[in-house]
């Protein structure tokens, strides 16, 4: 590897900003902004809006939108004959 031309990976602390779950991990992101860990030690901190705790696939919050409908809808509207691949009506 050439020197001096690569970010510095390091440990980091991600923060969800709605649920105040942290985690450590090691990353090269940027950040001014640091906090004491468990173990004491200060480290980066990057404040997310989303993680596995608050993201609705994860906390089994997900709502689930079927589109039958809505299609059946707008080729109602829209005069389509669903039987035709070609477009006739």
């Amino acid at each position: 590897m050439k020197q001096g031309i690569h970010p510095e990976y390091r440990p980091v602390v991600f923060q969800d900003i709605s649920t105040d779950f942290a985690f450590l991990t090691r990353s090269t992101v940027e950040t001014g902004e640091t906090t004491t860990w468990e173990d004491g030690n200060e480290y980066p901190l990057v404040k997310v809006e989303v993680s596995s705790r608050s993201h609705p696939f994860f906390t089994g919050k997900q709502r689930v939108v079927s589109a039958g409908g809505q299609v059946d809808r707008f080729h109602k509207r829209f005069g389509m004959n669903r039987g035709s691949t070609s477009g006739d009506k």
